[in-house]
């Protein structure tokens, strides 16, 4: 029950930064970082929190249920702009796995641009 209540502190937390703070991004994703930090600095324990997580882990297509369901109402939409929906994801997700890809080539191979650029 801990557990619960530690995540639920760092959500409501981070919904209240940002809208206090105006940070342009989600109160459950600023609770997160929170989260992380704390764990990284060592104010949390991570058996505070494991099974908790690892329960919502488990059961986290249930979260997506509703999103899944509120789809079918964009069905006429989806039918008539699938090419720039499909061309999207294919040319999005293709940008993703390029610069990911360059990006880990550069982190485990630093010394060899070093040494093509001498």
């Amino acid at each position: 029950m801990r557990g619960f209540a530690i995540l639920l502190g760092f959500q409501l937390l981070g919904s209240f930064m940002e809208r206090v703070l105006h940070i342009p991004l989600p109160g459950n994703v600023i609770g997160l970082i929170l989260c992380l930090c704390a764990l990284w600095l060592g104010f949390l324990k991570l058996e505070w929190i494991e099974q908790t997580s690892a329960l919502l882990l488990k059961h986290m297509m249930l979260f997506f249920a509703p999103i899944i369901a509120g789809t079918i109402v964009f069905i006429p939409l989806i039918r008539q702009e699938w090419p720039s929906i499909v061309a999207t994801l294919f040319i999005s997700t293709m940008i993703v796995v390029v610069v990911t890809g360059w990006i880990a080539q550069r982190w485990t191979h630093p010394r060899q641009e070093q040494e093509q650029l001498r």
